[in-house]
């Protein structure tokens, strides 16, 4: 659920990510929590990059991170939410996060490969989709540009209306009008708040 972790000492790790934003660009916005309070980073190596692709299902297994992937996944990461958050705001999106995304899409595309075919000739290939990190965030991006870049899509965007949560979350409701991350955290918390309001009015 996407309410706050525990008071005290915390170390953000794996064990700290969650999968309910409904798809991938808002679940990578996601490994940052409690965005509105203490702001807890849970991609804190670049292994922690890849062990999230390869849960995320981008990548088919771990492999050595390349040059930069933790500042890369991050800076992707903070651009994809500002325009979350100004979508949501209805406010003017910023070109620079818009920017940032966008350069990732060149990572999504398809990658050519060469190789010595069953005859023993150079046959044309394209490389294996789950191999590569850099790929794998630039389907993130491609996710979440498909998502900000088409309006049907772009309205379903949401911030969990709970008060200690902050998760980003993609709205596939029927009727489009949910307004939490989590019916099994936040709903059910937000449902017990409210239970023991009207237990302690009724009996003021």
């Amino acid at each position: 659920m996407g309410i706050d972790l525990p008071e005290g000492h915390v170390t953000p790790g794996p064990e700290h990510w969650y999968w309910l934003g409904g798809r991938h660009a808002l679940d990578l916005v996601n490994t940052r929590r409690e965005r509105w309070r203490r702001s807890l980073d849970c991609l804190t190596r670049a292994d922690d990059v890849v062990e999230w692709l390869v849960r995320a299902g981008l990548l088919t297994c771990a492999v050595p991170p390349p040059r930069g992937l933790l500042a890369g996944a991050r800076e992707l990461r903070e651009a994809i939410d500002a325009c979350v958050v100004a979508v949501v705001g209805g406010a003017p999106l910023d070109a620079a996060p818009v920017a940032v995304v966008d350069e990732w899409l060149a990572f999504a595309g398809t990658r050519p490969q060469l190789l010595v075919g069953p005859d023993g000739r150079p046959a044309l290939g394209e490389r294996a989709a789950g191999d590569s990190p850099r790929h794998a965030l630039g389907l993130v991006a491609l996710d979440a540009a498909t998502m900000l870049g088409t309006p049907a899509e772009r309205d379903r965007i949401r911030v969990c209306a709970f008060e200690t949560c902050s998760a980003r979350f993609y709205d596939r409701s029927p009727a489009g009008r949910r307004r939490w991350c989590s019916m099994q955290g936040c709903v059910n918390v937000e449902k017990a708040r409210r239970h023991r309001r009207n237990v302690a009015g009724a009996r003021a």
